[in-house]
């Protein structure tokens, strides 16, 4: 008798081992932490095949809060992908959670925890947040690859990421790149996402840290690709399927636009491709944002009453020298000039661009008598190859010793008093070893006669 409940107990565990192995197998990427707000927290999880999925939240503070997600079914035709809605939380709290697939819970091997935004105005000075930021990550795959060297590599820089803890990450674009074989068909850019999603040292990343995302040419079609990319609407869907942004285009303006906000801070999250002209035309007048989308972004900008207000866009903006990917090459130096002077003739305060795409890193900072002082970092790159040639392109706004030629990420806090809040901003290397370092104070309008007195 002893011998035979032994047996029973032998194969329940069995039984039971190979069932949670066989939901794990299930399991392809994620989960990730979408945006934050608030009342709600989207999360993203995606299946090897169909498969029910959902999500159970704790809130630390009060474990008997308890809830579940949406519980969603995969479907191929959505890459098994899933937007799961955590809709019943509080303002300034953490949560922890546990994914479930078809009613068995997926362990990970760290905590999995996200957080709301806090109530703070009117009471309060803004809380101190952190991001991560940077863009081109190259996921090397040799069956669709150049021949020779791998183009992508030193994928810890991701895990490096995830050990500084920041609040959210902000990726600018090149996040996956397509290759010929991909950006042609549903099955080929379900492909480079998959595979690229998958990656094991981004996925502790994925499962700790809020993400808000861009994209740039290689996300969106060939290199270099613009408006004219026939399949754009295709790169577009996956981008909406594989992110879990706020938005997807904000109201009838259609692309990978939308807006966030983290405390006192204001993000602005543009597409430069879906209504870009063509490098090479000549005729008529330039545009990387189209019409409607620079109205929304002046509106908003005007609107804003942020500290600072962090534009997101791929390539650079400011950078003078007028090669490659910036608003000073191609036909486009005429919008870049529009923005500038908005900016500066509306005396909108503290504005940051955050670039990407160019392989390398660097500050610019263009400051001009009675103006406010615009900011453009550009972070570059996460795991694609990196320039090495950079130190030699002549860039009149870039500021000395900030040039950085490997692959790096970047670190931004906010911190301070309402009056006296600041940006710090570390650039690390792939194993997350500080590599610049340097700060941006928020500008009031007094900082204007100070200039005028100083000049």
């Amino acid at each position: 008798m002893k011998n035979k409940l032994r047996y029973v107990l032998i194969a329940m565990l069995i039984g039971f081992s190979f069932n949670s192995f066989a939901q794990k197998e299930l399991l392809s990427a994620g989960p990730m932490l979408g945006y934050s707000e608030m009342r709600e927290v989207m999360l993203w999880v995606q299946t090897t095949k169909s498969a029910e999925v959902k999500i159970l939240y704790t809130n630390i503070a009060n474990p008997k809060q308890k809830n579940w997600t949406n519980t969603v079914v995969t479907q191929k035709d959505k890459a098994f992908t899933a937007h799961l809605l955590a809709d019943v939380v509080e303002p300034g709290q953490k949560y922890s959670y546990e994914l479930y697939i078809n009613n068995k819970k997926i362990t990970r091997p760290y905590k999995t925890e996200f957080q709301t935004l806090p109530i703070w105005e009117w009471r309060t000075d803004p809380p101190a947040f952190s991001f991560a930021t940077g863009s081109g990550a190259y996921i090397s795959e040799a069956k669709y690859d150049r021949p020779g060297k791998p183009y992508g590599a030193d994928y810890e820089i991701y895990e490096s990421i995830a050990k500084k803890k920041p609040n959210f990450m902000v990726w600018s674009g090149d996040n996956v790149y397509l290759r010929e074989a991909d950006w042609n068909t549903r099955t080929g850019i379900f492909h480079r996402y998959t595979h690229d999603r998958k990656t094991p040292e981004m996925q502790e990343l994925f499962a700790t840290v809020h993400h808000y995302a861009i994209l740039d040419d290689h996300d969106f079609g060939p290199n270099d690709s613009d408006g004219s990319f026939w399949n754009k609407n295709e790169t577009e869907n996956a981008f909406k399927l594989f992110w879990a942004n706020p938005s997807y285009g904000v109201g009838n303006i259609k692309g990978a636009i939308t807006y966030f906000n983290w405390a006192d801070c204001d993000f602005f999250m543009l597409d430069n491709r879906y209504y870009r002209t063509p490098n090479r035309r000549k005729s008529g007048e330039g545009t990387q944002l189209g019409k409607e989308q620079l109205e929304w972004l002046k509106n908003s900008l005007v609107s804003s009453k942020a500290s600072f207000k962090f534009v997101v866009v791929g390539g650079q903006f400011l950078n003078t020298s007028g090669f490659f990917e910036s608003f000073a090459n191609n036909n486009f130096a005429k919008e870049r000039a529009e923005i500038i002077e908005f900016i500066q003739s509306e005396k909108i305060k503290n504005v940051i661009f955050l670039t990407g795409d160019r392989h390398h890193s660097e500050v610019n900072v263009l400051k001009r008598i009675d103006s406010p002082t615009i900011y453009d970092l550009t972070v570059s790159p996460f795991t694609s190859g990196a320039a090495d040639k950079w130190d030699q392109e002549v860039n009149s706004l870039r500021v000395d010793g900030s040039l950085i030629t490997q692959r790096n990420f970047a670190v931004l806090t906010v911190a301070g008093t309402y009056k006296e809040r600041y940006v710090s901003v570390i650039f690390y290397d792939t194993f997350g070893k500080k590599i610049y370092e340097y700060k941006i104070e928020k500008e009031s309008r007094n900082d204007y006669m100070l200039q005028r007195k100083k000049h």
